[in-house]
């Protein structure tokens, strides 16, 4: 796996590392499809500062990813990234973009106006009345609300992977792309300027995930 120290980030596609998710099966999925391009991992904010595009995945607790945020020195290297460049947050990497999550009462990173939420226990049926399990864990649909560059060769409800027990909320419902359906409908990607945000793990997601991928490779916002 391709780290900071064998390049200084220059026009690469780098992925954050903070020490919270499965990092290897990230750069190995943005490698298949990066058609030659370096992707490489980093935790250097000169590296992301000099990153064409930059992927922000996560796994774990949100007070653990934000902890490790501010200790590596993360935060605002993280927060001009998504301010100036392609930027992909994947799971956590979705939730801590927003103002406030629940889990833990912690604060995100407040680049997009809104909260993190837990799936509520008393609506956790499907249309047959059986009870839904939280984690809310393995395939489900993504069903596009408008189009979007990252959506392009993904049919409309194709299934992604996803492993959460908390999901978004958006202040403003026009960022909205993309919805999920676990015993409730909720927000599972989101989308403003040069930020694509999804609740899903895209790497995990076969064809689906990696056409994803691909398509953030190509994506000029």
């Amino acid at each position: 796996m391709s780290r900071s120290r064998d390049f200084h980030g220059q026009g690469a596609i780098v992925v954050v590392d903070y020490g919270m998710g499965n990092l290897r099966s990230v750069w190995q999925a943005l490698v298949h499809v990066a058609d030659g391009r370096q992707v490489i991992v980093s935790a250097d904010p000169a590296v992301l500062a000099a990153a064409e595009r930059v992927v922000f995945p996560g796994q774990g607790a949100m007070p653990d990813c934000m902890r490790e945020i501010e200790v590596r020195g993360l935060r605002a290297a993280v927060l001009d990234a998504a301010r100036n460049k392609p930027f992909l947050g994947i799971c956590i990497g979705q939730q801590m973009l927003f103002e406030h999550s629940e889990e833990g009462n912690v604060p995100g990173l407040g680049v997009i106006d809104g909260d993190v939420r837990r799936f509520p226990a008393q609506r956790m049926f499907d249309a047959a009345g059986n009870r839904l399990k939280v984690p809310h864990m393995g395939w489900n649909e993504v069903w596009h609300n408008r189009e979007h560059f990252l959506w392009r060769g993904i049919a409309d409800g194709a299934r992604f992977y996803f492993v959460h027990s908390y999901f978004v909320v958006p202040a403003d419902a026009a960022c909205v792309v993309g919805t999920t359906d676990h015993g409730i409908p909720f927000t599972s990607a989101v989308a403003r300027d040069n930020i694509f945000a999804i609740q899903c793990h895209p790497e995990k997601s076969a064809l689906a995930g990696l056409a994803m991928l691909a398509n953030f490779v190509a994506w000029k916002p």
